[in-house]
């Protein structure tokens, strides 16, 4: 009995397996796959950019902080020297093409300029000190002046003094010759060195003070006065006093006359009356 040959078992039959035409991977051959990983990449995309916009924005809306702006002065200030150093160069290399003859004659113009400049100087200098010293000769000569006119005015009596000095009082003098020791023992004073003299605070005796008597009253320059005769004196204290108490000298004579005279030294005397000037009717001063 002959078998039957089972066909899929029939070596004649063996051939290759059956190949999908579509191509060999089943599922990388799905349209359907490669639209969706299209969407996906482009969603990603479109968040990135969204995200990358809102941190550029929140960058730029932000306030600067201290240590930005500290960052930015620098490099302001860098840019700034960076500029004058280019430009010192600029200027510094303006010279580099010059000639030497040009530049020796430049030097040598620079030279007499501060050579003019320094002479300028000096003679300003001459001038400011001819100035100060004609001026403190002015003045000097001003301050002496003024000096001058206190003590004439003094001598004058045509304004107060004070300072100090001796008081010399007069009681009980009698005679017709009280006038004149009144008279001598002025001279006196003033020959001890007695700058402003008053008697009875009423008449201030200067150069020109007359005294006489008449009905048992002493007049000066033409002022009755009574005794007792106070006379103020300012000067050297010990000197008028001295000049008033010698052998023969002033109290002397008013102790000849029956009365007394008392001196009295002082740190400060008061001489304020004052003397009336009169223009004088003859003569007149003349220029040197």
């Amino acid at each position: 009995m002959t078998p039957v040959p089972d066909p899929q078992h029939d070596p004649a039959n063996v051939g290759p397996p059956d190949v999908d035409p579509a191509g060999d991977d089943p599922a990388g051959d799905d349209p359907g796959s490669d639209g969706a990983g299209s969407d996906v990449a482009a969603a990603a995309g479109a968040t990135a950019a969204v995200g990358t916009r809102q941190r550029l924005t929140a960058v730029l809306a932000r306030r600067p902080g201290w240590g930005q702006a500290l960052v930015a002065a620098l490099l302001a200030l860098l840019g700034f020297a960076a500029a004058v150093q280019v430009r010192m160069t600029d200027t510094d290399g303006s010279f580099g093409g010059q000639r030497r003859q040009d530049l020796v004659a430049l030097i040598d113009s620079l030279s007499s300029a501060t050579d003019r400049a320094e002479s300028q100087l000096n003679d300003l200098e001459h001038t400011r000190d001819g100035l100060l010293t004609s001026s403190q000769r002015r003045q000097a000569a001003l301050k002496e002046s003024r000096d001058r006119l206190d003590v004439l005015s003094i001598l004058t009596g045509i304004v107060a003094a004070t300072g100090p000095g001796i008081t010399l009082t007069v009681r009980d003098a009698q005679g017709d010759d009280v006038a004149a020791a009144m008279l001598n023992g002025v001279e006196e004073l003033r020959d001890a060195g007695a700058e402003a003299i008053e008697i009875n605070d009423a008449v201030r005796v200067v150069a020109s003070t007359s005294f006489t008597q008449q009905d048992g009253l002493v007049y000066v320059d033409q002022v009755p006065l009574r005794a007792p005769y106070v006379i103020d004196a300012i000067g050297a204290p010990n000197t008028l006093s001295e000049g008033m108490v010698f052998r023969g000298g002033f109290v002397d004579s008013i102790e000849a006359l029956g009365g007394t005279a008392e001196v009295e030294r002082a740190d400060v005397v008061e001489v304020a009356s004052l003397h009336r000037i009169k223009p004088d009717e003859y003569a007149r001063p003349t220029e040197r």
